[in-house]
């Protein structure tokens, strides 16, 4: 899947520059840089809930997964049904996705019962119940606490590696950018461009490795995430 994206602009403001990368199969593109930098503007495009850009997208024919800051459930449906809602057809495959998260002890819950790191394990569930070839993120683990944080990093590290996915994810966090990119990609600038591609060659087992993780990072940002 390649990107290419030339120009990029609100009321005649731009917005994005000149940005070009590709997504591989089984990796993780981490898109890292300050907050109104055009990181999730950049993820609209590739979602394709906004096509006024300059450029090319060679993924249209690409199933994508989407997963939002904010799990958008339907709070009255059970756990179950925020999932099925996506694919009524796919029982069998539901049930296997709710253990795989590790909801199936809270499949009949309504959505409005749910922690906020529960309601991102359906919302993860329900993107990877269309069988995605390709994963996008917008900060999904943002204000859990540190200990939800890095049960769902895991948990999406298992997955990524499990169903072979290109991923894209936005995060603020140094630590989540290092544990979960193959590459990632530093936006900055007006209008945004990329600035910095930082390679991450770890291999599964030192993905789960904290103390190497926490060096990684000190050794390309100023301090730990």
């Amino acid at each position: 899947m390649q990107i290419s994206i030339l120009h990029k602009a609100f009321q005649q403001k731009p917005v994005l520059g000149k940005i070009q990368f590709e997504l591989n199969t089984g990796e993780t593109t981490v898109l890292f840089g300050p907050s109104g930098c055009g990181k999730s503007t950049l993820l609209r495009l590739l979602a394709g809930l906004d096509i006024e850009f300059e450029g090319e997208l060679t993924h249209r024919e690409t199933r994508l997964g989407v997963v939002f800051q904010e799990p958008r459930l339907l709070p009255w449906r059970t756990v179950y049904q925020n999932v099925a809602m996506v694919a009524p057809d796919k029982s069998a495959r539901i049930e296997q996705l709710l253990e795989e998260t590790g909801l199936q002890n809270v499949a009949a819950l309504e959505a409005s019962k749910l922690s906020l790191g529960m309601a991102r394990r359906v919302a993860l569930a329900r993107a990877l119940i269309i069988e995605p070839e390709a994963l996008i993120l917008d900060e999904p683990f943002v204000s859990l606490d540190r200990e939800r944080a890095s049960q769902l990093r895991l948990l999406l590290l298992d997955i990524i590696e499990r169903y072979k996915l290109k991923a894209l994810l936005v995060t603020h966090d140094p630590y989540e950018a290092v544990q979960l990119a193959h590459q990632i990609l530093v936006m900055g600038g007006t209008p945004s461009k990329l600035q910095q591609r930082i390679p991450i060659n770890l291999s599964a087992a030192e993905r789960r490795d904290n103390t190497l993780i926490a060096k990684v990072v000190n050794q390309f940002f100023d301090r730990p995430g």
